[in-house]
């Protein structure tokens, strides 16, 4: 008893290496299509270092804190539409040409920003990019499970998931790459039209999901291409399971109907796929509360509010952050088909909530310790470089660094070193070019504090506890846990859960922070980690190694919380009369 659950899970550890190699086509599939991860990934991470530069070229994005938020979360707005459109093109179009359409429409959102004029140009762009990263977002896990065998398919959706984390990794880089050169954000913005173009190339050379097609009718087309992905005696039972499930389908095609609200009452009235929506969009929402995407969207910024100044700092840090992401998501891929679903996102929850505890702790001291205000150095640099507010305040012997930067200006270090007393003064070009002249250094998105390190640090662990579960479980999760017949309205409604959540989150970050702080902006989302730990218990049932009908009888069957045995690993211990 003691050695076989660790036989099995070392089994399975073993499985996915060994079909991966031996079909390269199942490898050269999930890569190409994960390549939408790429784009989700690569737009995610290349507007947090653009923005440090759009905030440069316009002056009015500089001095509007709603401006800035409505360029990045547009495409998330964008990516809204997209992932509602893309549920009703993937059922109607097909898994391959929902992400060749993706393709397009990211490639000339990219150019429009790349070529903007004026921010309102940019937030076209955004949108564009947003709606074809939200028909990708839902379509690259689908056509990667459904084409996978399900002894590997966890491990081999989270490829795309992986793709995510390299797409930041890599926008960080191309926002190193380009600091030092003209039109810094137009080339940062524009590249991401590239790997679009690669996908739209490498796509063409494949295949429809073989499920989507057998669903068509195409059962030939459907069986060659399992031949290339199964094991010769496996092809047979899978057929049969596609067969089962179409025959299911036809049985009540009548209720199901041909409109999208048609369908859309259809699936509500199924009491597996509400179950499998509860938990899907439960742990898609969930994602995006425990504050992940404005870690990503913002990380340069994160860092400057921890007092470190330099942009191409932030940047680099930003970097090292993106790499923990990647790693974690390697993670992922071994563990998933391992130890669970389930388990991974309740364990990741857990690690999340103490690391963004911590972090509140850390900038909340960081808070406290800024450097104060030197009224003599001040006012040294003349009445109209010196911060209004400051010159309007009844008693200046309370300010520091941080109430200076809550009035809108902005902090000029001492000379002596960035944690003396220093300036606080109007945050304008001309003023920060006066302090730079100084050799001093200047701070307007975050104070110089002792401990910013740790939370640089910190914010690294929070990444690495988010990666290998709550990043690239619930893609996982919901590209296997709705009925075929209504996978495409499903994961279309999941992913449109998930933008909104994105949508709120990223809309409201810098606000929060303006408004609450740091600090209390962090604990704001260690609060709502709470509650997704608490609901993802409750709702999200375990669903490894199950084939895509068995995970809709144990729906239908129903979910017990305290119940944690997997069912596929109590059909084996009946079978073999364990």
């Amino acid at each position: 008893m003691e050695g076989g659950p660790e036989a099995a899970s070392k089994q399975e550890f073993t499985e996915f290496w060994k079909r991966a190699t031996s079909s390269p086509y199942i490898m050269r599939l999930a890569l190409s299509a994960g390549i939408g991860g790429l784009l989700f990934g690569y737009d995610t991470g290349v507007i947090s270092g653009a923005l440090l530069y759009i905030r440069e070229d316009f002056v009015e994005v500089d001095k509007k804190l709603w401006l800035q938020e409505v360029i990045v979360s547009m495409a998330v707005a964008g990516a809204i539409i997209g992932a509602a459109l893309g549920g009703w093109m993937n059922d109607r179009l097909g898994r391959k040409t929902s992400i060749l359409g993706a393709d397009i429409v990211f490639f000339l959102g990219a150019i429009v920003m790349a070529i903007a004029p004026a921010p309102w140009v940019l937030i076209v762009g955004r949108i564009l990019v947003g709606f074809g990263v939200g028909i990708a977002s839902m379509t690259s896990p689908l056509y990667i499970s459904e084409a996978s065998p399900a002894a590997i398919r966890g491990a081999l959706v989270c490829i795309n998931g992986l793709l995510i984390t390299f797409g930041q990794f890599l926008s960080y880089l191309i926002n190193l790459a380009f600091t030092k050169t003209p039109g810094t954000w137009r080339w940062m913005l524009g590249v991401a039209g590239l790997p679009a173009v690669v996908q739209f190339v490498l796509m063409l050379t494949l295949p429809e999901s073989p499920r989507w097609l057998y669903n068509q009718g195409k059962e030939n087309e459907s069986r060659k291409i399992l031949e290339k992905i199964y094991k010769a005696d496996e092809i047979e039972g899978e057929i049969k399971v596609m067969r089962e499930a179409v025959e299911q389908e036809k049985q009540v095609e009548g209720l199901i109907g041909q409109t999208l609200g048609e369908k859309m009452k259809a699936a509500f009235s199924n009491v597996a796929v509400r179950r499998g929506l509860y938990a899907g969009v439960t742990a898609q929402v969930a994602q995006q509360f425990v504050g992940i995407n404005t870690v990503m969207y913002y990380s340069p910024t994160i860092v400057q509010f921890a007092g470190i100044a330099s942009k191409s700092t932030a940047l680099a840090l930003s970097l090292v952050t993106s790499g923990l992401n990647a790693i974690g998501s390697i993670l992922s891929m071994l563990c998933i088909d391992k130890y669970g679903r389930r388990k991974l996102m309740l364990l990741s929850l857990i690690a999340i909530i103490i690391c963004l505890l911590t972090l509140t702790g850390v900038f909340y001291q960081a808070a406290t310790t800024a450097p104060p205000i030197d009224n003599v150095d001040t006012l040294s640099f003349g009445a109209n470089a010196t911060c209004q507010a400051y010159l309007d305040a009844p008693n200046v012997s309370s300010w520091n660094c941080m109430k200076c930067l809550k009035a809108e200006c902005a902090f000029c270090a001492s000379t002596g070193g960035n944690h003396l007393p220093g300036a606080c003064l109007a945050e304008t070009k001309e003023v920060r070019v006066v302090c730079g002249e100084q050799k001093r250094v200047w701070f307007s998105d975050g104070c110089p504090s002792k401990i910013g390190v740790l939370a640089v640090i910190v914010l690294g662990l929070y990444i690495l506890a988010y990666s290998p579960g709550m990043g690239s479980v619930p893609w996982v999760l919901n590209s296997e846990i709705y009925p075929l017949r209504f996978r495409g309205i499903c994961g279309g409604i999941a992913a449109v859960s998930n933008w909104c959540a994105n949508l709120i989150v990223s809309l409201t970050f810098l606000s929060l922070i303006h408004a609450l702080g740091a600090a209390g902006t962090f604990l704001l989302f260690a609060g709502f980690s709470t509650i997704g730990l608490v609901a993802i218990y409750l709702l999200v049932p375990e669903t490894k190694g199950l084939q895509f009908e068995e995970v809709e009888k144990l729906l239908q069957k129903g979910f017990n919380p305290c119940d944690c045995t997997n069912p596929k690993t109590d059909e084996e211990k009946a079978s073999t009369g364990k």
